[in-house]
């Protein structure tokens, strides 16, 4: 069984003292491709040597919308420019809009827009971070659409309705899904997962941030837990973990341009515990 967490932050202080520990969970588990995501591009050349050290792992450039005050004027450059300067980049972000912690409306949207431009230019998607936003989120991409033409992406960690959930599954998105799903009370969340067509859910952990149920009381969140989403959808969905666990790799792959190590038919890892 191959799994693909699609959101990760490996560069965070957290994981530095036992990264190495943190990857054999992750080997372990089945694990076998990462997405590290980028908060700002400050952190570009750490993700790229915790790549050079991880071979499994592909990454994105972007700014996050809770950081918008560090654009600046030729940041549409820099991020341009790097991320033509390594194939291990696979998407741009994360970028998006929050209004759960901040207020800066105008300035987030300037933002978000000028990176959706950087994603369509280099064909890549975006990895898009939603919080307390959806309606402007979705009215921004149909905007861009219809003057530019489509751009590819993810919900990221998605949190959102049914009814929202649609608005980005018409606009050709992928939703993922983080440890959120397992929680008891995100009923909204596990409904999302159950009306998603197959092609286009994804999973993720968005590490250390999230930790699903039952490592909920764990401070930090691991790859190795993408595992107990992944479980998590299939009860929703009513399917195997197997199929799951395929059908998201799949997607994964198809998104993020990626390959994996060997093929799928080929891979009958037996099934493990994952490791705390």
């Amino acid at each position: 069984m191959q799994l693909i967490d699609t959101h990760v932050h490996l560069n965070f202080e957290s994981f530095q003292p036992d990264l190495a520990a943190i990857a054999q969970n992750w080997r372990e588990a089945g694990v076998v491709r990462l997405v590290h995501s980028c908060v700002e591009p400050t952190e570009f050349s750490k993700i790229q040597s915790i790549a050079d050290q991880f071979p499994e792992l592909s990454f994105a450039v972007g700014l996050h919308p809770l950081d918008v005050d560090k654009w600046e004027a030729d940041s549409a450059s820099q991020l341009l420019a790097l991320a033509q300067s390594d194939s291990r980049v696979v998407a741009i972000g994360e970028t998006g809009l929050d209004f759960y912690k901040a207020e800066n409306q105008v300035q987030q949207e300037a933002v978000f827009m000028a990176q959706l431009a950087i994603a369509q230019q280099l064909d890549l998607p975006v990895i898009v971070h939603c919080r307390d936003a959806a309606s402007l989120m979705a009215e921004l991409l149909r905007s861009f659409w219809n003057q530019h033409g489509p751009v590819k992406g993810v919900m990221h960690c998605w949190s959102g309705t049914p009814e929202e959930t649609q608005w980005f599954l018409d606009l050709g998105f992928y939703i993922s899904f983080s440890g959120i799903v397992t929680f008891k009370n995100a009923l909204q969340v596990q409904a999302s997962a159950q009306m998603i067509p197959s092609d286009r859910i994804l999973i993720e952990t968005d590490c250390p941030f999230l930790s699903p149920v039952p490592k909920r009381g764990e401070r930090r969140n691991q790859p190795a837990y993408v595992r107990y989403v992944a479980e998590q959808i299939a009860r929703l969905r009513q399917v195997s973990l197997e199929d799951i666990a395929n059908q998201t790799t799949a997607n994964a792959c198809r998104l993020f341009g990626l390959s994996l190590p060997y093929p799928a038919s080929s891979a009958s890892q037996p099934l493990v515990n994952v490791p705390s």
